[in-house]
């Protein structure tokens, strides 16, 4: 869907774009001609981005840094604004995940997945914002079913991507008058991701993963960057404050069920 969307002269920032969905999204705006910075972790994997994305045509930056760090992720949004100009669209999407039962997990893991998806989207945004277009700029955090949907083995996971929404709908209205969008995408099962790779790591859970779905399949890192190509664009002008599904209806039902037989099957394991 790349051709139908021009982001030439544009700057997009994404925050965990250097594998996964984060890297399509990242690759997609590339492709459309937009400027690229991205922010992760690990060195080695911000290099090799870069380096990919630049190979599309336009300008790619990159910066090793943690969403848990404030200053970090404000230097790297300063930086590339000083390089690229003002932010057009920035993606939030680092995020963290395992799969345990409350009673079970330790108080640290809970606080290190909040920390991570709730806490980094705020640092990101509330760092971004004086770099951000005004007006025109959209912010697109990558949110997920469990904001909405109680899921079993899922309890920090549902409570940071629910802070994740409120904070995007907080934005959205105080951020409207600015002219500064604020919308999250929440993917469903999406192949070949770390997530689904933790959450089904054996074809028989994968099988029921596929089965919780009403369309039957998996989706595809493509179909997030597509979800985010457009709520970018002109073409969602008049659209802020949305936690839009692309989950292929997942969250009508088949998320709780899924997680109800992960559970089942985690507790059988020996």
């Amino acid at each position: 869907m790349t051709e139908l969307f021009d982001y030439s002269g544009r700057t997009v920032f994404v925050a965990g774009g250097t594998s996964g969905i984060n890297l399509e999204v990242a690759r997609a705006f590339a492709r459309a001609g937009a400027s690229v910075a991205v922010l992760s972790r690990n060195r080695d994997k911000v290099d090799a981005a870069v380096e990919e994305l630049a190979e599309y045509g336009g300008w790619a930056m990159g910066f090793a840094a943690d969403v848990r760090d404030y200053e970090a992720v404000a230097a790297a949004l300063t930086a590339a604004r000083e390089q690229f100009g003002y932010i057009d669209v920035l993606v939030s999407g680092a995020a963290g995940n395992f799969p345990a039962a409350a009673a079970d997990m330790s108080a640290r893991g809970f606080s290190a997945v909040v920390d991570i998806d709730l806490k980094g989207t705020y640092h990101l945004l509330r760092a971004a914002y004086e770099h951000l277009r005004k007006p025109g700029a959209a912010v697109i955090n990558i949110s997920a079913p469990q904001s909405s949907i109680a899921m079993e083995m899922q309890a920090h996971a549902c409570a940071a991507k629910a802070g994740v929404d409120m904070v995007t709908r907080v934005c959205a209205l105080e951020w409207g008058p600015a002219g500064v969008r604020v919308n999250a995408v929440a993917p469903g099962p999406i192949s070949g991701t770390e997530g689904m790779a933790r959450l089904a790591p054996t074809p028989e859970l994968e099988q029921v993963v596929t089965e919780s779905v009403p369309l039957g399949r998996y989706g595809n890192a493509a179909e997030i960057a597509d979800s985010c190509l457009w709520l970018g664009s002109p073409m969602a002008s008049y659209i802020t404050g949305v936690v839009l599904p692309v989950d292929g209806g997942w969250s009508l039902g088949g998320a709780a069920q899924l997680f109800a037989g992960v559970r089942k099957m985690f507790a059988a394991t020996p």
